[in-house]
């Protein structure tokens, strides 16, 4: 697994400085620790969130509208083979699905997905994915809550929300062999091949 962070937190300002570590990563805009994974893998799918993150940014620049009573965020954006996995079943996923806690999201070959939660948590998931929603509530008014999710393969991008803002010790992101703390920043997640979950 590989995070990176950047230092300013609106997601039209993440946009030059993700495009400027195209080819690698700045040590200097990094605060999360990494562990490295084998770099012919690493080196695709940091592209691979990269390219997404631009056209999701884009696309999650209005605030969340609706959500149903029990969604905890709703999918923005869409490309190529999504599917939504839930309690033994296997839905496509379209622009204005809703996810619900425990959803599993798949992402295909070159394919990816862009998911805003309620507290405006902007995730970006990459090609070849799979990412676990474990566990988010949010309160509106307090902004009291918790956030689990877990990337088992592929990449995750993430801008972070009201929640990470407000009690970052609440948010957690895990691959399957580390867990990450929020640390008030964006961040990109890469799992490699010897790290790969089910």
């Amino acid at each position: 697994m590989r995070g990176s962070a950047l230092n300013d937190r609106s997601p039209h300002a993440i946009l030059p400085k993700i495009t400027a570590n195209r080819a690698g990563y700045s040590r200097a805009a990094f605060a999360l620790a990494r562990v490295v994974q084998p770099p012919s893998r690493s080196s695709s799918m940091h592209k691979q969130a990269v390219n997404y993150v631009l056209v999701f940014a884009c696309g999650c620049a209005a605030a969340i509208d609706t959500f149903g009573a029990d969604s905890i965020g709703v999918v923005k954006t869409v490309k190529g083979s999504v599917h939504i996995e839930r309690t033994a079943q296997s839905v496509d996923a379209a622009v204005g699905s809703e996810v619900f806690k425990s959803d599993r999201i798949v992402t295909g070959p070159a394919s990816s997905v862009g998911i805003t939660l309620r507290d405006n948590t902007l995730l970006s998931e990459g090609s070849s994915s799979v990412l676990e929603l474990n566990q988010f509530a949010f309160d509106t008014t307090t902004h009291d809550g918790t956030l689990d999710a877990t990337i088992r393969r592929g990449s995750l991008a993430v801008v972070d929300g009201k929640l990470a803002k407000a009690h970052p010790e609440a948010v957690r992101f895990s691959t399957p062999t580390t867990t990450l703390g929020v640390r008030g920043t964006e961040f990109i997640i890469e799992v490699g091949d010897g790290e790969n979950g089910h």
